[in-house]
């Protein structure tokens, strides 16, 4: 494979490769007219489907929701719920993911005259997923009918529990399953093995999932003359819940997924959601909410309520119509964030330190008595960021139980592992998904997982890692790095997960003036060879071996630099600059 600017091992050790196209010529960049088009092709959108992807509308990528197995069940007995109102409880998830899911159905439930209860259990006390103590309280508290969100795939005991109790219980999901179920009335999962049609969608978030069953929902309500003489719930103002839930899970930005987060951003921008645009303000966002305020903004202030608060306030601020109590929430969730930080740094911080305990082997297990549970899944995404392999963080309370969270990269399917690991009875509970999971261990079972993980794995991790190169969708002049590429480049978007930002290269540079601010930032004014200089920066570089060749380059030696092309909004008068991601020496 041909590489990029022939750059065949960069400072950071990678090669550069054209994004895509690799038989068309690339060197020479982009015309205005073609850039978006290129942006969509690289990223394996067919030519005859340029139209439908340049804007994503859920119109152009809905699917028919029967073509999920149980979703026309599932569909039925919330109408029956509807029609007869009938006590139903959501219980779902303590993410992000959860949270949103519970609260759209819990907003349509309320458009459709029923007045649905929301359970979510306390990560410390209950773990995750649904419990079979759990279930039959909700039950015996009055409920018939229980819809789980974003967890319950694998809730055998639980759901045995219930069906026992005589509750219905609903389970929308997209975790991995198995090739056994558990006892649910339906269950709505595009990832059950034995989903045909459906499993193209399998990279939907739980909320995804639960919009759909909405759909069918209404769908049935309408077929059944519900709305002869009421009007219809508008199903897509929801749309804001399902773009949040689908970024802060991670879901890949393909297909449907694109058009929820596309649309549902239009729809936060109109403040229809109270609670988030209470939380908006209290995150500092002045302007319209981006894909990236989903991710790092609002997403991690919701999460902070199931990792280090209380459980359900992520659902209450989606679903209050009370603007003091969103307010008040929103206070809180920030109040909460600032506190996960700093548990968050010092888990790092003790799992970063042994590193080195883990030689080669292809999946990272950092353990430690004492960690904070609700913190591990970042902690662990950090890690396999650092180390560039999957990474599990497992925090081991005083009775020598470990409750573990682990993030993949791209073609190892940690998810699937884990639950061979579970077979084998190497674990007390565990699943998830290809890039991620989360499981339960006894503390002298660690060892053994870590074994049978690397002989599953490490094929895997070998054949991503030696794929690993850093991709360019352009090559630019200095001059070229300007608010009109910045613009033209978001018209490719939303970019996220599976649909990733656009990356360029600018040079050959010389520095002109470099120096270290913040926390480990290295910022840099090069000069390319059109006379046009720039501003740029490398986050956490300086002691790095990108950091150092910057500061030491000086003016005389010349460099590519790859990176993305942004608006610097703080101090720079609206000018574009390049956030640095790895830079190669032109001479």
């Amino acid at each position: 494979m041909t590489p990029a600017l022939s750059v065949t091992r960069s400072i950071l050790g990678q090669p550069w490769r054209w994004r895509g196209l690799e038989g068309e010529r690339r060197d020479e960049g982009f015309a205005p007219d073609d850039l978006v088009t290129q942006l969509l092709l690289s990223r394996g959108v067919a030519r005859d489907a340029l139209e439908r992807h340049r804007i994503p509308t859920i119109r152009g990528f809905m699917p028919d929701p029967s073509i999920f197995r149980d979703m026309d069940v599932a569909a039925e007995r919330l109408a029956a719920a509807v029609l007869e109102k009938e006590p139903v409880t959501i219980f779902g998830d303590y993410d992000v993911d959860g949270a949103t899911s519970a609260a759209l159905l819990i907003r349509l439930l309320r458009d459709l005259g029923l007045d649905p209860q929301a359970y979510i259990p306390d990560r410390l006390m209950e773990g995750y997923g649904p419990s079979g103590e759990a279930l039959v309280r909700i039950a015996r508290g009055g409920a018939r009918l229980i819809v789980t969100v974003d967890c319950g795939a694998q809730a055998f005991d639980a759901l045995d529990m219930a069906a026992a109790e005589g509750v219905d219980v609903i389970v929308v999901d997209h975790h991995k399953c198995a090739s056994e179920l558990p006892k649910a009335f339906a269950l709505v999962n595009p990832n059950r093995l034995d989903e045909e049609e459906g499993a193209a969608h399998g990279h939907l978030a739980a909320v995804g999932v639960a919009f759909l069953l909405g759909a069918a929902l209404i769908r049935t309500l309408r077929a059944r003359g519900w709305f002869a003489d009421r009007p219809e719930p508008r199903l897509i103002d929801l749309l804001d819940l399902v773009a949040l839930g689908t970024v802060a899970d991670v879901a890949q930005l393909r297909g449907l997924n694109r058009a929820f987060v596309a649309q549902g951003l239009k729809v936060m921008a109109q403040g229809r959601n109270i609670g988030l645009t209470a939380l908006a303000r209290a995150a500092g966002l002045t302007k319209a909410v981006t894909c990236t305020d989903l991710g790092f903004a609002l997403g991690p202030r919701i999460n902070a309520g199931g990792r280090v608060g209380k459980a359900d306030l992520g659902v209450r601020l989606l679903t209050t119509t009370s603007e003091s109590e969103a307010e008040e929430i929103a206070t809180e969730l920030d109040r909460l964030n600032v506190e996960r930080r700093a548990i968050e740094t010092a888990v790092t911080e003790a799992a970063e330190a042994m590193v080195h305990t883990q030689g080669n082997r292809a999946v990272a297990i950092m353990s430690g008595p004492g960690w904070h549970p609700g913190v591990i899944g970042i902690v662990a995404g950090r890690l396999k960021e650092k180390l560039g392999r999957p990474a599990i963080v497992i925090a081991i309370d005083g009775n020598g139980i470990g409750k573990g969270s682990g993030r993949s990269i791209s073609g190892v399917d940690l998810g699937a592992a884990v639950l061979a690991a579970k077979d084998l009875g190497l674990l007390i509970a565990g699943g998830g998904h290809a890039m991620a999971a989360g499981l339960t261990v006894a503390a002298d079972k660690i060892e053994a997982l870590a074994d049978f993980l690397d002989q599953r794995l490490a094929n895997d991790v070998a054949l991503s890692r030696d794929d690993r190169a850093l991709l360019l969708d352009a090559v630019l002049s200095c001059g070229g790095v300007a608010p009109a590429l910045v613009e033209a480049l978001e018209a490719g978007g939303p970019y996220g997960a599976g649909w990733p930002s656009p990356r360029v290269a600018a040079g050959p540079v010389r520095v002109i003036k470099c120096d270290v601010v913040g926390n480990g930032h290295v910022r840099a004014v090069v000069a390319g060879e059109d006379g046009r200089s720039i501003k740029t920066i490398a986050f956490r570089q300086a002691e790095s071996a990108l950091g150092q060749a910057l500061l030491g380059a000086g003016p005389h030696r010349r460099l590519w630099l790859a990176g993305r092309a942004r608006i610097d909004l703080w101090n720079g008068g609206g000018q574009a600059e390049l956030h640095i991601d790895d830079a190669a020496w032109a001479d």
